[in-house]
């Protein structure tokens, strides 16, 4: 009889001390296996260790500085630990935080998390995704506060943001499209959050109303158009072109750059490959947005000053005719990336070299010298010839533009 009574008082006391890890009325049953590895691909899909991840020892911890027009903000913890991370929060808490951009506490946070884009996720993912972060060893790493301009560091302020600029609402299906492109338009829209790179920004942050997908300025190097444009967007790229491109890093048109190859490699070379031809057929599916610039060529001389240093610097991997060798080295005519209206990536590359990024898919890696030497005039008349040779046409690039980008 005492065996028995002690055994319920363990019984008890266990569902005690299981139910002290939720928040008070929160006593759940532990989440499936199926839903911790559903999360852990959603997790990927949003491509969450870029950003909150510094140590590769210590995943999701946080901690990682992010640079935006308005100052820096720090990630933060995403572990477990219940004084620094999510560990304390409830289910409500975190859907409301993903959902709403509210913290446990009631404070806003800033768009720098893209709450504007997971507010389209449904609770379920939401839950999943949380189910899974439940599993990763618990870290303390408190974040500091955000390092903002004045008056930009109350956060009281973003209430204005959001009456302005968010619209809350989980992702509505077109009911005339595909099965497959709507799983697209939500990863797209919502999970993979695309648009926080490439849709431009107005003055305050916000996405600019009606340039979805146009390419936008983000850390010294231009995030490329999305949509259908004719020279700059994916108009030639085939869905299979895309899908090449997001699980190697690269493809017979382009290369994946330093930011994109971050992407790549933590996020979509890692997904499922339905999930990735997902997200290309809702990205061909992409009508052309604002008109391209108009185009006025680069003088004679600035042309022929650039085939100079072209053919002295360039033509051992991209060839006299700019064909390169495709998947080793991006082939230039009608390279979408390279005729961008902001040639900042261009000029960055330029200076800085690259390295193209390894995947499992393609694991041989190619490489592109610097030439920080050749001055800031030749760097943009070598520039303008790639832009605007062999069919390409893209606005022409100043030295005053190079010389911007060099002190960088």
């Amino acid at each position: 009889m005492r065996v028995r009574v002690w055994s319920a008082r363990a019984i008890l006391l266990a569902g005690v001390v299981l139910c002290g890890a939720f928040q008070p009325g929160e006593c759940a049953a532990a989440p499936s296996e199926e839903m911790i590895a559903r999360g852990k691909a959603l997790v990927i899909a949003g491509d969450c260790a870029s950003c909150h991840t510094v140590d590769p020892q210590k995943p999701f911890a946080g901690g990682k500085r992010i640079e935006t027009p308005f100052g820096s903000i720090t990630s933060p913890n995403l572990t477990p630990d219940r004084d620094t991370g999510i560990g304390g929060w409830s289910d409500d808490d975190f859907v409301r935080a993903l959902r709403e951009g509210v913290s446990p506490s009631g404070a806003r946070y800033y768009p720098a998390f893209p709450y504007p884009s997971f507010t389209k996720l449904t609770r379920d993912d939401i839950l999943a995704i949380r189910a899974y972060l439940g599993t990763i060893a618990p870290v303390s790493n408190r974040a500091p506060p955000p390092d903002l301009r004045w008056p930009l560091n109350y956060r009281v302020l973003m209430r204005a943001w959001n009456a302005l600029f968010f619209t809350p609402g989980i992702f509505q299906p077109d009911q005339s499209k595909s099965a497959e492109w709507n799983r697209g338009g939500y990863l797209v829209e919502g999970l993979a959050h695309c648009g926080a790179c490439h849709t431009p920004k107005n003055m305050f942050g916000a996405d600019k109303a009606g340039q979805a997908f146009g390419g936008s300025a983000i850390q010294g190097v231009f995030a490329p158009r999305l949509d259908a444009a004719a020279r700059s967007g994916l108009k030639s790229w085939s869905v299979d072109d895309i899908v090449e491109y997001l699980q190697s890093g690269r493809n017979a048109r382009s290369h994946a750059g330093p930011l994109m190859s971050e992407v790549i490699v933590n996020s979509t070379s890692r997904m499922a490959d339905a999930d990735v031809r997902a997200i290309a057929v809702y990205l061909k599916g992409l009508p052309a947005g604002a008109p391209e610039p108009e185009v006025t060529p680069p003088s004679p001389e600035s042309m022929r000053d650039g085939q100079r240093i072209y053919r002295s610097a360039c033509v051992a991997c991209h060839e006299i005719d700019g064909s390169s060798a495709p998947r080793i080295y991006p082939p230039l005519p009608g390279n979408a990336n390279l005729q961008s209206a902001d040639a900042a990536s261009t000029i960055r590359i330029i200076l800085d070299g690259a390295q193209t990024v390894t995947t499992p898919r393609a694991p041989n890696p190619g490489s592109m010298p610097s030439y920080p030497k050749l001055t800031d005039q030749e760097i943009a008349d070598v520039t303008n010839y790639i832009r605007n040779s062999w069919g390409n046409a893209a606005p022409v690039v100043s030295a005053d533009e190079v010389a911007k980008a060099r002190r960088r």
